[in-house]
């Protein structure tokens, strides 16, 4: 295992230094945006908005701005999404979907289904890959931590089905299709991850807690604390490191982690790595890149278009709604220190 962690290591390191970076977020971003619509150009969203023409034309950025229409969440599932939870192919993605991501969001619906499809699985992976690259900047690591156990707590890994789809947690359907190299590192394991009872599956990973040398714990803030706080209660240790003295990254999203910070602090004796990352229903949108800088960087260039609408009121309403037709703004407009809301159009079928 030290050869196979020292392996890993320069694997990572070497890529690390060979990323190409020449090119601007914005080349990227049209790049992405071209290829959004090539592949969409034959289902019934794509036939609608005439993308077969429109993605020939040198300005087919500012026409597909022009033509395709803003959508929140219900306007986009009541004209479209509906269709593919019916069994419809091909209606804002190739394909059918067979996975949706349920998301509380935080209005309209109690519980979104937000299309999950395979190329947008594919794309996670990706980035997730490429967030394990850039690891090869943080110089501090011991090489042999890649080789340790890596402990992802997220949602069950058993999704319901419903007729010719499934539904659940869009970490539960990640987790479901991770690749068979990584099962040796993946804890807690396939048996635990699917278990839909959530202080059932915190039992069986305490329960197992000992047996596993864990270097990278996985999940959002308050899943974490909660599973170290009844780890040490269990085994009467004074911190997580007394059980896996290895710990030395955690992976966080979600929600901030500094209201945490103090708290989850005392529950360890080592000093960990943070990574923050940005994962939602609709994407892997950004992670944090370098270890001293606590900003996230944007993945322009994984099958994700983003647009920026200005909080100003020619863009919104007296009750902060957005209105019809808002100017938005691309990524090489936007400016520091302006708070801009957020358009995003992906390889899940999403548009504006």
């Amino acid at each position: 295992m030290p050869i196979l962690a020292a392996i890993i290591k320069r694997s990572i390191e070497l890529r690390h230094r060979l990323r190409l970076a020449n090119d601007t977020p914005i080349y990227y971003q049209k790049r992405e945006l071209k290829k959004l619509m090539r592949k969409a150009q034959f289902t019934m969203f794509g036939q609608t908005y005439h993308f077969a023409d429109m993605v020939n034309s040198k300005n087919f950025v500012n026409k597909f701005r022009a033509t395709v229409p803003v959508h929140d969440y219900k306007s986009i599932y009541a004209r479209w999404w509906n269709k593919t939870l019916h069994n419809e192919e091909d209606v804002t993605w190739p394909g059918k979907v067979h996975y949706y991501a349920l998301s509380s969001g935080t209005s309209e619906s109690s519980s979104k289904h937000i299309p999950v499809t395979d190329d947008m699985v594919k794309a996670i992976r990706r980035t997730s890959v490429r967030q394990m690259i850039s690891l090869g900047g943080y110089k501090e690591l011991r090489s042999d931590i890649f080789s340790k156990g890596i402990l992802m707590l997220g949602g069950s890994t058993h999704l319901n089905q419903q007729g010719s789809y499934f539904e659940g947690d869009l970490s539960g359907i990640t987790t479901s299709k991770i690749p068979f190299w990584f099962q040796h590192f993946y804890k807690p394991g396939r048996k635990i991850s699917r278990e839909k009872d959530w202080n059932t599956k915190l039992d069986e990973i305490v329960e197992n807690a000992r047996q596993w040398d864990i270097g990278i714990l996985v999940g959002v803030p308050a899943w974490c604390q909660l599973l170290i706080e009844r780890i040490i209660e269990k085994y009467q240790v004074k911190t997580i490191h007394d059980i896996w003295p290895n710990l030395t990254i955690y992976v966080h999203g979600g929600v901030s982690f500094e209201p945490y910070r103090k708290s989850f602090e005392k529950l360890i004796d080592l000093p960990l790595t943070y990574i923050e990352t940005y994962l939602a229903s609709e994407g892997f949108i950004a992670f944090q890149h370098e270890q001293n800088n606590r900003s996230m960087r944007m993945v322009v260039n994984n099958g994700l278009f983003y647009e920026f609408v200005p909080f100003t009121s020619e863009n919104f309403n007296a009750d902060g709604e957005l209105v019809r037709k808002p100017k938005t703004l691309l990524i090489d407009e936007v400016e520091v220190g302006e708070e801009y809301a957020w358009l995003i159009s992906t390889l899940a079928g999403a548009w504006r």
